[in-house]
Protein backbone atom coordinates (compact mmCIF):
# COMPACT_ATOMS: atom_id res chain seq x y z
CA UNK A 1 0.00 0.00 0.00
CA UNK A 2 1.33 3.48 -1.12
CA UNK A 3 1.11 5.73 2.25
CA UNK A 4 1.06 9.00 1.70
CA UNK A 5 3.58 11.35 4.14
CA UNK A 6 1.92 14.66 4.85
CA UNK A 7 4.04 17.10 2.59
CA UNK A 8 4.56 20.84 2.86
CA UNK A 9 5.61 23.17 -0.10
CA UNK A 10 7.46 26.33 1.34
CA UNK A 11 7.97 29.14 -1.55
CA UNK A 12 11.66 30.98 -0.70
CA UNK A 13 13.27 33.85 -2.57
CA UNK A 14 15.80 35.13 0.33
CA UNK A 15 13.51 37.27 1.77
CA UNK A 16 13.04 38.01 5.79
CA UNK A 17 9.08 37.06 5.15
CA UNK A 18 10.07 33.75 2.96
CA UNK A 19 13.02 32.62 5.58
CA UNK A 20 10.36 33.25 8.46
CA UNK A 21 8.32 30.66 6.59
CA UNK A 22 10.73 28.41 5.65
CA UNK A 23 11.44 28.27 9.56
CA UNK A 24 7.81 27.70 10.09
CA UNK A 25 7.41 24.60 7.95
CA UNK A 26 10.75 23.75 9.26
CA UNK A 27 8.98 23.44 12.87
CA UNK A 28 5.28 22.33 11.30
CA UNK A 29 6.80 19.04 9.41
CA UNK A 30 8.66 18.36 12.46
CA UNK A 31 5.43 18.32 14.71
CA UNK A 32 3.31 16.12 12.11
CA UNK A 33 6.38 14.05 10.77
CA UNK A 34 6.36 15.50 7.62
CA UNK A 35 8.48 16.65 4.94
CA UNK A 36 9.28 19.69 2.62
CA UNK A 37 9.96 20.69 -0.50
CA UNK A 38 11.18 24.17 -0.44
CA UNK A 39 10.73 25.80 -3.81
CA UNK A 40 12.65 29.21 -5.11
CA UNK A 41 11.58 30.17 -8.91
CA UNK A 42 13.51 31.98 -11.32
CA UNK A 43 12.33 33.68 -14.45
CA UNK A 44 13.74 35.47 -17.28
CA UNK A 45 11.95 37.34 -19.68
CA UNK A 46 10.53 35.56 -22.83
CA UNK A 47 12.27 37.80 -26.23
CA UNK A 48 10.72 35.81 -29.30
CA UNK A 49 12.96 33.68 -31.37
CA UNK A 50 16.08 34.92 -29.51
CA UNK A 51 17.80 32.64 -27.03
CA UNK A 52 18.70 34.38 -23.62
CA UNK A 53 22.34 33.55 -22.85
CA UNK A 54 23.26 32.75 -19.14
CA UNK A 55 20.08 31.29 -18.27
CA UNK A 56 21.74 27.84 -17.03
CA UNK A 57 24.16 30.43 -14.86
CA UNK A 58 20.45 31.79 -13.48
CA UNK A 59 19.58 28.21 -12.85
CA UNK A 60 22.48 27.81 -10.88
CA UNK A 61 22.64 30.40 -9.29
CA UNK A 62 19.25 30.22 -8.02
CA UNK A 63 19.80 26.28 -7.13
CA UNK A 64 23.01 27.83 -4.92
CA UNK A 65 21.00 30.67 -2.95
CA UNK A 66 18.41 28.20 -2.41
CA UNK A 67 20.86 25.43 -0.90
CA UNK A 68 22.26 28.93 1.41
CA UNK A 69 18.73 29.65 2.80
CA UNK A 70 17.88 26.23 3.49
CA UNK A 71 20.90 25.55 5.37
CA UNK A 72 20.78 29.22 7.50
CA UNK A 73 17.17 28.53 8.38
CA UNK A 74 16.89 24.91 9.03
CA UNK A 75 20.45 24.09 9.93
CA UNK A 76 20.99 21.07 11.40
CA UNK A 77 17.25 19.77 11.51
CA UNK A 78 15.97 16.09 10.84
CA UNK A 79 13.15 17.28 8.74
CA UNK A 80 14.04 15.98 5.37
CA UNK A 81 14.05 19.07 3.07
CA UNK A 82 14.01 19.08 -0.92
CA UNK A 83 15.15 21.75 -3.09
CA UNK A 84 13.49 22.25 -6.18
CA UNK A 85 14.23 25.26 -8.78
CA UNK A 86 11.63 25.91 -11.06
CA UNK A 87 11.93 28.49 -13.74
CA UNK A 88 8.20 30.65 -14.46
CA UNK A 89 6.39 33.03 -12.18
CA UNK A 90 6.86 32.02 -8.19
CA UNK A 91 3.17 31.97 -7.69
CA UNK A 92 2.44 29.25 -10.91
CA UNK A 93 5.64 27.44 -10.04
CA UNK A 94 4.09 27.28 -6.50
CA UNK A 95 0.77 25.77 -7.03
CA UNK A 96 2.31 23.44 -10.12
CA UNK A 97 4.43 21.83 -7.02
CA UNK A 98 1.68 22.19 -4.19
CA UNK A 99 -0.20 19.63 -7.28
CA UNK A 100 2.59 17.72 -8.41
CA UNK A 101 3.38 16.54 -4.65
CA UNK A 102 -0.40 16.62 -3.88
CA UNK A 103 1.10 18.37 -0.69
CA UNK A 104 -0.92 19.04 2.00
CA UNK A 105 0.27 22.46 2.65
CA UNK A 106 1.80 25.63 0.92
CA UNK A 107 3.54 27.92 3.28
CA UNK A 108 4.50 31.23 1.86
CA UNK A 109 6.19 34.38 3.32
CA UNK A 110 4.27 37.88 2.97
CA UNK A 111 6.19 40.98 2.57
CA UNK A 112 3.65 43.35 4.06
CA UNK A 113 3.02 45.77 1.17
CA UNK A 114 -0.20 45.63 1.93
CA UNK A 115 -3.11 47.85 0.86
CA UNK A 116 -2.96 49.89 -2.13
CA UNK A 117 0.67 48.71 -3.21
CA UNK A 118 -0.20 45.10 -2.93
CA UNK A 119 -3.40 45.45 -5.22
CA UNK A 120 -1.50 47.07 -7.72
CA UNK A 121 0.86 45.26 -8.27
CA UNK A 122 -0.22 41.71 -7.09
CA UNK A 123 1.37 39.51 -4.90
CA UNK A 124 2.41 35.80 -4.94
CA UNK A 125 0.93 34.91 -1.61
CA UNK A 126 -2.15 36.50 -2.45
CA UNK A 127 -2.27 34.33 -5.48
CA UNK A 128 -2.04 31.21 -4.14
CA UNK A 129 -4.48 32.25 -1.31
CA UNK A 130 -7.07 32.09 -3.94
CA UNK A 131 -6.14 29.13 -6.31
CA UNK A 132 -4.27 26.66 -4.31
CA UNK A 133 -5.77 23.26 -4.08
CA UNK A 134 -4.13 22.86 -0.63
CA UNK A 135 -4.52 25.12 2.85
CA UNK A 136 -2.21 28.17 2.54
CA UNK A 137 -0.16 29.74 5.43
CA UNK A 138 0.92 32.99 5.03
CA UNK A 139 4.18 33.43 7.63
CA UNK A 140 4.79 37.32 8.23
CA UNK A 141 8.05 38.41 9.14
CA UNK A 142 7.99 39.40 13.02
CA UNK A 143 11.40 41.29 12.96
Amino acid sequence: MNEHRYTIVVGVDGSPASKAALRWAVWHAGLVDGRITALMAWDAPLIYNWEVPGLEDLATTTAKILSGVVKEVAGDSEVEINKEVSQGHPARALLDATKEANADLLVVGNRGHGGFAEALLGSVSQHCVHHARCPVVVVRNQS
